[in-house]
């Protein structure tokens, strides 16, 4: 009867399943708050492109040629500010994607090392058998004594 294969760094390898898969929830929250910030970006931006465009109407009195001033302003700086934030959110979105391929190369190790030895105990269980049968064959057909 072969012995089943045992291997026995698997709880390492269900470790670096874990990390790996922690990596990847990771690098997904780091893609939301990517793609949000500049959805954020964008929409500043249009705002900012909508009022440029309604700079003629608003020309007539001097308090409302300040107001349109100050809030040009304030958007210029938001826009400033978030895509600060977006290259900040950019970095982060690199370092996970780093982290999740090293974490993922890290189980694919592994994983090869159990297979290697899965196979290579497979084999030696094949030939363990094999000797066995003919060890049984030999000493079912010893030539009878003359």
């Amino acid at each position: 009867m072969a012995k089943p294969f045992r291997f026995k760094l698997q709880k390492v390898l269900e470790y670096r399943e874990q990390r790996e898969e922690q990596a990847r929830a990771d690098l997904a929250r780091a893609q939301r708050a990517h793609d949000d910030q500049q959805r954020v970006v964008r929409d500043l931006e249009a705002r900012l492109a909508e009022h440029e465009a309604r700079q003629g109407e608003s020309a007539s009195d001097v308090n409302m040629m300040w107001l349109w001033r100050q809030y040009r302003e304030a958007l210029a700086q938001d826009i400033s500010v978030a895509r600060v934030e977006l290259s900040q959110l950019e970095l982060k979105l690199q370092k996970c994607r780093r982290e999740a391929i090293a974490r993922s190369r890290d189980r694919k190790l592994l994983e090869k090392l159990k297979e290697s030895q899965a196979r290579k105990h497979h084999d030696e269980e094949q030939l363990r058998e094999q000797k066995e049968n003919d060890e049984m064959a030999t000493i079912r057909h010893e030539p009878e004594a003359l």
